[in-house]
């Protein structure tokens, strides 16, 4: 099992440019991106994405993974006119995207029921799974290998629980089984700052547990932070690391010690944190450091393999 660190796109969104993001990775040794999405992306055209492949290429970085940032493929979760169709629209588009700038995977999480229209769990998840079904044979066919979708920390967000988790997977997995020369396969990404606290803020299911609950489906990871409700993400600065509770040494002995349970034999972890306050002079200057140092820390403490060769500049 090789454990790798890349760095998901949110932070720099309407602040830096990805050529900024991509000589910052390029200089710290990380190799891997994921696009997050953001409104523009459904968009914009195809040349866009085809010079941002280019453009990482440049830095010996690659676009592996493409993955939604807002909640904004949850449409079919929701029983609206219209809500649903948006959702397959754009999925198709995130599918493209991710066949121009060459990602191994592509997804997002399910999106959230309502919270006063719970009832509709059920059928929401059962639409779910069946667009999911069909986006599969899309990315087949537009050459993207997988797409992967991200359990959430509360039940208007599934999969959650454990019994969530597996019985979302089984069902699409054994579809792509079933039709393996006409489907892309299907897998989670795991956030391992994500667990389960009920209403009363009691923890049911806590990070660990549920990343052993996807591990049979394991494909990528989100590395970031939480307090121990799962509340506020953050990174993993030397302060960040005293009030987190996420041990990113202790993730990746798990990993590697349940290794033969993981369909992946290579993950990347993307660091995924917001950064500092968006749109200030006083906090946008904050975000490469943050980045570094969290970067540096997750270079020691995760990445497991030492082959990879850095950026040597222009």
């Amino acid at each position: 099992m090789k454990l790798h660190v890349g760095v998901k796109t949110d932070p720099i969104e309407y602040r830096f440019s990805f050529e900024w993001l991509f000589r910052l990775m390029a200089e710290e040794g990380i190799q891997h991106a994921q696009l997050g999405t953001f409104f523009e992306l459904y968009q914009l055209p195809d040349e866009f994405f085809v010079h941002l492949r280019r453009l990482a290429a440049h830095y010996q970085v690659s676009i592996s993974s493409v993955f939604t940032a807002h909640r904004e493929l949850g449409g079919f979760l929701r029983p609206e006119a219209g809500w649903e169709g948006v959702a397959r629209r754009s999925y198709e588009r995130l599918i493209e995207v991710g066949a121009l700038v060459g990602a191994q995977n592509v997804g997002g999480n399910p999106g959230a029921i309502i919270r006063d229209q719970m009832g509709f769990k059920v059928e929401g998840v059962r639409r779910y799974l069946k667009h999911m079904r069909e986006l599969m044979k899309y990315a087949y066919r537009l050459g993207v290998p997988c797409l992967t979708i991200e359990p959430m920390s509360c039940l208007a967000e599934p999969p959650t629980l454990p019994d969530e988790i597996r019985d979302m997977a089984e069902e699409l997995v054994a579809y792509h089984h079933r039709y393996p020369d006409q489907t892309a396969c299907v897998g989670y990404l795991v956030d391992v700052a994500h667990g389960y606290a009920d209403r009363q803020g009691v923890v049911q299911w806590n990070n660990l547990q549920l990343l052993q609950a996807a591990l049979p489906y394991l494909r990528t990871l989100h590395l970031k932070n939480t307090d121990s409700l799962f509340q506020s993400t953050f990174g993993f600065s030397a302060g960040e690391r005293e009030q987190g509770i996420v041990q990113i040494g202790s993730i990746r002995d798990f990993l590697l010690a349940h290794a033969k349970s993981i369909p992946a034999k290579e993950l990347v972890g993307y660091l995924e944190i917001g950064g500092p306050k968006t749109g200030r002079d006083y906090a946008d200057h904050r975000l490469e450091g943050m980045l570094r140092e969290s970067l540096r820390y997750l270079q020691e403490t995760f990445h497991s393999d030492d082959s990879s060769a850095g950026y040597e500049g222009d």
